[in-house]
């Protein structure tokens, strides 16, 4: 069977989801938005521009197959609070056969601050057999053109990062070992 899924003429670069509410429930004891509701904003807004591509819940239901995030970093810049209203961007940075490389970030709707950013890696999976598999050529064609849009944005300084603590402020074990020796040591003298 043959799937025409046509691209539209014109890809957003960057994509904008449609903003999105802080919803009560979503704030945690600290008052501010919880990590986990980020990643659910973040997700709306992943339907939402993976949709312009064809991959819909219909693509599921008929072609048997979906994306699944298989690699995700968040960085929190920013609390949120109910009610705030937000808006995700989409980039595509790169893709395969097989993976879509993406970075999103959560800015406020209305005052245009930095809430929090999400670098992901998604896999193109076979429903059926649960096996990563090739998208088709209409959805790759479609990826492609979205690609080709992105492609004229500068990569986010982001990209790439890697969580560790910079050396000079992290506290290591040993180090606080031998500052207590060090100490100890002192005492006996006095």
């Amino acid at each position: 069977m043959k799937h025409d899924t046509r691209a539209p003429a014109l890809f957003f670069a960057p994509f904008v989801s449609s903003a999105m509410r802080v919803e009560p429930q979503w704030i945690d004891y600290n008052g501010h938005l919880n990590m986990a509701y980020y990643h659910v904003l973040f997700d709306r807004a992943v339907d939402e521009v993976f949709s312009l591509v064809g991959l819909t819940r219909d693509y599921v239901e008929t072609r048997h197959a979906s994306t699944f995030a298989a690699e995700c970093h968040v960085l929190y810049k920013r609390e949120l609070t109910e009610g705030d209203l937000v808006r995700v961007t989409a980039q595509l940075i790169a893709f395969d056969d097989k993976r879509l490389h993406y970075y999103l970030e959560m800015r406020h709707a209305n005052e245009g601050w930095l809430a929090a950013t999400s670098e992901n890696l998604s896999l193109h999976v076979d429903m059926i057999n649960r096996k990563v598999t090739p998208f088709p050529a209409d959805i790759l064609a479609n990826i492609a053109l979205m690609k080709a849009a992105h492609s004229m944005m500068p990569l986010p300084a982001t990209i790439g990062r890697i969580i560790g603590m910079p050396r000079k402020s992290a506290i290591r074990v040993d180090e606080a070992a031998e500052e207590r020796e060090t100490e100890t040591a002192t005492e006996t003298r006095h």
